[in-house]
């Protein structure tokens, strides 16, 4: 991700924790159709884990509170457990603004995915964004395909995307910066499971995931008029949480300055 790591940071979400190859040596590349397999497959899981466990909580209880607590911790797990083992593939990204911030930071040429890569990752993403949304559906025989009505376009909600988008980027190239990418896994689906609860817009954080919700008329779903504003904080909350990034990680801080956890 971020250039003064001279390494990916999205891409070493899991990879921190395998072994290291020789100074020096070069690391072969998982070709990009793997790569965009694994984006698929991830984001269409974690969409399916996502609209499953809200379809799941609704049907066993009425109280919200309880719902949502189901969902989170569902969404914790699952996207835990999607980190380890597909990071090394692709760095997990199952993200757009994630993918676009990598490619970003690494445009002068640092590491991190090319605009080519880029271009192939995110509409892999979205499209495994729908089908996790359809699959979840089919699961527990809801219409396959049915929009939501669930209108989340208040301005308080976008605020809450801002918030979350921005905390996740700050997150994830944070750990780039400070050499701690070990505990990424855990921290990021840490950091999603909190965000459910502290944004008042359960933390959607990521265009695909929001664009596969749309397809869904569920606890988990997001009415398509609601959809375009989101994507467009989104975008903001990357852009802020970029700058935090650079603002509080700056250049030529090593990690030995960093304090010891």
């Amino acid at each position: 991700m971020l250039t003064a790591t001279r390494e990916s940071a999205a891409e070493s979400v899991v990879t921190a924790a395998e072994p290291q190859p020789e100074p020096g040596a070069t690391p072969p590349r998982t070709p990009l159709v793997a790569r965009a397999a694994a984006e698929l497959v991830g984001t269409a899981a974690l969409v399916a884990v996502v609209v499953g466990s809200g379809i799941q909580a609704t049907d066993l209880t009425r109280d919200v509170g309880v719902q949502l607590l189901a969902n989170s911790l569902a969404t914790v797990f699952g996207l835990g457990v999607l980190i380890l083992l597909l990071g090394p593939v692709s760095g997990a990204h199952f993200n757009p603004v994630v993918t676009l911030a990598e490619w970003w930071t690494a445009r002068r040429g640092g590491a991190g995915v090319t605009l080519r890569e880029a271009a192939v990752y995110v509409p892999a993403q979205v499209v495994g964004a729908i089908a996790g949304a359809i699959l979840a559906d089919a699961m527990f025989g809801e219409p396959l395909v049915k929009w939501s009505t669930h209108d989340r376009s208040a301005g308080h909600l976008l605020l809450g995307e801002i918030v979350a988008t921005a905390g996740l980027i700050l997150l994830i190239f944070g750990l780039a910066r400070a050499g701690r990418l070990q505990y990424a896994p855990v921290a990021v689906a840490s950091y999603i499971g909190a965000a459910y609860w502290f944004t008042s817009s359960t933390s959607f954080a990521n265009p695909a995931v929001t664009i596969g919700r749309a397809f869904t008329d569920t606890f988990a779903g997001i009415a398509p008029g609601s959809v375009p504003a989101f994507i467009g904080v989104q975008l903001v909350g990357a852009v802020v949480g970029l700058a935090l990034v650079a603002l509080i990680f700056m250049p030529g801080r090593t990690t030995a300055e960093q304090p010891a956890a």
